[in-house]
């Protein structure tokens, strides 16, 4: 497509999450901080929201990597689970079967003893649920239930939520407010910043391949970020977009033009005020 027409090595503007491309705007780094701030603590849940499309399963990939080995991580990218086959799934990311086992008395049974020998080698577990919005209240109940296993120090495991702003409006129902009172840490995840949208769209070219990331002019970029609402998963189609465009045309840079026809072949987006009363 436009790879050698911009002397890239690959596509600068996917939505697939890749860690190579992080750009670390103020919002993704205080989230992280939060992350590991909570982390250490060693108590309570901590949760990260944000909108559709605002990188929160990038930071989620950028805090698991963060981890080191005394760290146990129990990963859920799609936890629309029941209570037992939740308590299964996070058994079987740390390494303990349960399928065989009838009675949930017993699987809890199993699950304490198993945190208990990791606490006895040194290990931290870490429970980290991506989507948590798409748990359901018994499910969110019973993570809470876990989080009550604890030595007389210490509790055993720790639970990270990433989730939309629904997760918000779900913890608010009075049947998991236990769990909402455990919540130590949280962070709301905005879009980028006018003034790093630029900044977004260059870093992500050179890390890409390009020599100087010089493709967006600030006129095209301020309208990019316009249209977008500061959204990266919007940014990067929009920039895909407007970068088809201008390869089309033979042209090494992008301009206005390529991004208005860019968002008017784009679904999801909010027009502008001054463009809509324009």
């Amino acid at each position: 497509m436009y790879l050698n027409h911009f002397g890239l090595r690959e596509f600068p503007f996917g939505i697939t999450p890749d860690t190579s491309f992080i750009y670390s705007a103020d919002a993704h780094q205080e989230a992280l901080n939060t992350l590991l701030i909570g982390l250490n603590s060693g108590e309570g849940f901590i949760k990260i929201t944000g909108e559709v499309g605002t990188g929160k399963t990038l930071l989620c990939r950028r805090f698991l990597a963060t981890l080191n080995e005394n760290q146990v991580v129990a990963y859920l990218p799609n936890p629309m689970l029941e209570p037992r086959m939740l308590l299964i799934a996070i058994a079987e990311e740390l390494g303990l079967k349960l399928e065989g086992l009838d009675y949930h008395f017993h699987l809890l049974k199993q699950f304490n003893q198993h945190l208990l020998d990791m606490a006895a080698q040194g290990k931290k577990v870490i429970i980290c649920i991506d989507e948590a919005q798409s748990m359901s209240l018994e499910s969110l109940e019973a993570l809470r239930l876990l989080s009550n296993l604890e030595t007389e120090k210490s509790k055993l495991l720790q639970v990270v939520m990433f989730g939309q702003p629904e997760l918000d409006q779900k913890l608010a129902n009075p049947a998991v407010r236990q769990l909402r009172q455990r919540i130590v840490f949280h962070y709301r995840m905005p879009g980028l910043k006018q003034q790093e949208a630029a900044h977004y769209l260059a870093h992500r070219l050179r890390v890409a391949g390009h020599r100087d990331g010089d493709v967006f002019p600030s006129a095209a970029a301020r309208l990019l970020f316009r249209w977008s609402s500061g959204t990266p998963r919007l940014v990067n189609i929009l920039a895909h977009k407007a970068m088809l465009l201008a390869y089309g045309e033979g042209k090494p840079r992008i301009n206005r033009t390529h991004v208005a026809l860019a968002a008017g072949d784009t679904e999801g987006l909010s027009a502008p005020s001054w463009w809509r009363r324009w």
